[in-house]
């Protein structure tokens, strides 16, 4: 489809602007709907509603606590899980120049 714009006044290329703005609006619409049907078609296939999915994701949960996986040679109830700060004997090691994999558990 090819259309002169060379020839047409400026009213009719502003109309012509409105009607393109109103057909990307409805044609993102129908693409949202396609996608978010196929996501819910996805979803489905393992046993989950959309909806479950996305509370799952939603700011403010929690991740599970994870195990320890770094221990202080010196004192082995000293433990850190590797996120987060590290701790002052973690720090100390470093600094002795021991490497951090000496430490894992």
């Amino acid at each position: 489809m090819s259309i002169d714009l060379t020839n047409m006044s400026r009213a009719e290329l502003e109309e012509l602007s409105k009607e393109i703005e109103k057909a990307l609006a409805a044609a993102e619409l129908q693409e949202r709907k396609k996608a978010l049907q196929a996501a819910r078609d996805a979803a489905a296939q393992f046993g989950f509603s959309l909806e479950e999915l996305n509370d799952a994701q939603k700011p403010g949960t929690k991740r599970a606590k994870s195990g320890p996986k770094y221990c202080n040679p010196e004192n082995p109830e000293q433990t850190w899980s590797g996120r987060g700060r590290k701790p002052n004997w973690v720090h100390t090691a470093l600094e002795n120049g021991r490497d951090i994999s000496e430490l894992e558990i």
